[in-house]
């Protein structure tokens, strides 16, 4: 993927990896702007290219009580200003076919949901918009099945796909990442991994997810030691009440110096 067709994209001539970062979901204007100015100072001084995350919508719910948005126009408007504020460009998942040209309309890049990759007419859509797209892989999916998925994107007209590992369903309850995977996965597309939805607990039984937190810094860094091109992780400055995912997100406090270590390890791979 050529990072420099990407809009607003900054530092692509660095040797770091990219980064994908921001909250769960938009849940107002304020946090969004917070978390984005704060990211934005730390990738800036690290040289890092960075894409602000946040979902306009969630629509993948446990309960029917769960928080799925602020509305889509308010929040993808969020993402527009955010982009426009700190020149960075902005992603965001989308669900139904008809997403994909509502979104486009705001952001950058177009997130395919992990338990949705397999359906051909969303995958297509996004690609026909002409947007970068971000396919997560299905925690169901191997790592080599993940190619008919790129190639979707590809024989839509559209060669600006990626690939995001999540992990892989352990059980009931339970994600783990395989990262022979990754240069797996590298063969035909650049690779992203999400180390924070990869540390989930699924279908807890209080229908709400659950995670190990503190073991992101542990993926993170294997993921850069295995050679990822990107990393994904969501961020919150209270994630104890934040309205989604809240439970393996990274405080925001602690993501410069994660960060900081990530550079250093990148670094030293490209080194040798």
């Amino acid at each position: 993927m050529d990072l420099g067709k990407i809009p607003q994209l900054k530092n692509t001539n660095s040797d770091n990896f990219f980064l994908l970062s921001g909250p769960c979901a938009i849940e107002g204007e304020e946090m969004a702007m917070r978390i984005a100015e704060k990211i934005v100072s730390i990738t800036d001084k690290l040289q890092i290219p960075y894409v602000f995350k946040g979902s306009f919508k969630k629509a993948n719910r446990s309960r029917v009580d769960s928080f799925t948005g602020i509305g889509d126009e308010k929040a993808l408007k969020i993402l527009r200003k955010v982009s426009e504020t700190f020149g960075v460009p902005t992603v965001t998942d989308i669900h139904e076919a008809s997403d994909a040209n509502k979104a486009a309309t705001y952001v950058d890049i177009l997130q395919i949901p992990a338990f949705l990759v397999r359906q051909t007419d969303l995958v297509v859509a996004a690609a026909k918009t002409g947007k970068t797209v971000n396919l997560k892989k299905g925690q169901f999916m191997s790592p080599e099945s993940m190619q008919h998925a790129v190639t979707k994107v590809k024989d839509s007209g559209n060669t600006q796909v990626m690939v995001t590992d999540r992990g892989t369903m352990f059980g009931y309850q339970d994600m783990v990442v395989d990262f022979r995977g990754i240069p797996t996965m590298k063969a035909f597309a650049p690779v992203v991994l999400d180390v924070t939805h990869s540390l989930q607990q699924p279908n807890q039984a209080s229908g709400v997810t659950g995670g190990k937190p503190e073991l992101i810094e542990t993926i993170a860094r294997a993921g850069i030691a295995t050679g990822v091109d990107g990393i994904f992780m969501e961020t919150h400055f209270d994630p104890a009440n934040a309205k989604s995912d809240g439970a393996n997100m990274l405080p925001l406090d602690r993501l410069e110096k994660l960060l900081t270590n990530l550079v250093a390890i990148r670094q030293t791979i490209t080194q040798l």
